[in-house]
C-alpha cells in the first residue's frame, strides 16, 4: 500500500506567521511567499529540484528584519520534512548535491539521522543580496537541520558570484533531499543495523 508523505506545519509567533505543505513524492510544484524576493527564489529553486511540492505563505516583521521570517521558515520546513517521513521506513537516508553554476561548485551532503547537525563552509564575497542579508542563509539553514534531525553539510568549494554561490547550494539542497527521501525498494525496514534512526 502506497504511504502518503504529506505534511502541513502551522507556526504562529507575535513575529511571524507561516502555514506551510509539502508532498515528498510531488513533481516539484511550488508556491512560494514570503515576501523576500531572493529567498523565495532559492526556496522554489530547492522545491523544484528536490521533486517535493511546496506550499508555503509566510509573513513576518520583515520592517524589523527578516530575520526571523527566514528562521522560522526553516523551522517549519525541517518540522514538516520529518512528520511528512513517518517511520522513515525504506527511504535512501543519505544525499549528495554536488552542483555547478557557471564559476561556483557547491557540496550538499545530508543524513536524515535524526542526530542534527549543520557543518558549514561557505564564505561569500558579500553580505547582501538585494535586501536580503546573506548571514540568514546559514540561519536557515541551521534552524532546518535542528527542526528535521538532519546531519547537514554545506561546502562551498570555489566560486566568485556571491548569487551564484547562494543558488547552488539551494538546489544542492533540493538534489540532496530528492535522493535521501526516495524510496529504495531493496529495502526492508529502517536504514540503519541499528534498527531505529
Amino acid at each position: 500500500m502506497k504511504r502518503h508523505r504529506k505534511a502541513e506545519v502551522k507556526r504562529r509567533t507575535k513575529e511571524t506567521e507561516i502555514f506551510l505543505k509539502i508532498d515528498l513524492d510531488g513533481s516539484g510544484k511550488h508556491s512560494i511567499q514570503t515576501d523576500i524576493p531572493f529567498f523565495d527564489h532559492m526556496l522554489s529553486l530547492m522545491a523544484y529540484h528536490s521533486r517535493m511540492d511546496l506550499s508555503l505563505k509566510a509573513k513576518g516583521d520583515i520592517g524589523v528584519d527578516t530575520h526571523h521570517t527566514v528562521e522560522d521558515v526553516g523551522i517549519c520546513l525541517g518540522d514538516a520534512i520529518r512528520k511528512a517521513l513517518g517511520d522513515a521506513k525504506g527511504i535512501w537516508r543519505y544525499g549528495l548535491g554536488l552542483i555547478p553554476m557557471d564559476e561556483t561548485l557547491a557540496a550538499v551532503t545530508l543524513d536524515l539521522s535524526m542526530r542534527p547537525c549543520l557543518v558549514y563552509h561557505m564564505k561569500l564575497k558579500r553580505s547582501r543580496i538585494g535586501n536580503f542579508d546573506l548571514e540568514l542563509v546559514e540561519e536557515f539553514l541551521k534552524a532546518l537541520a535542528n527542526h528535521a534531525m538532519m546531519t547537514l553539510h554545506i561546502n562551498l568549494l570555489y566560486g566568485r558570484n556571491s548569487h551564484h554561490m547562494v543558488e547552488s547550494v539551494f538546489k544542492g539542497l533540493g538534489r540532496a533531499l530528492r535522493e535521501a527521501v526516495s524510496i529504495d525498494k531493496r529495502a526492508i525496514g529502517v536504514p540503519s543495523t541499528k534498527g531505529v534512526l
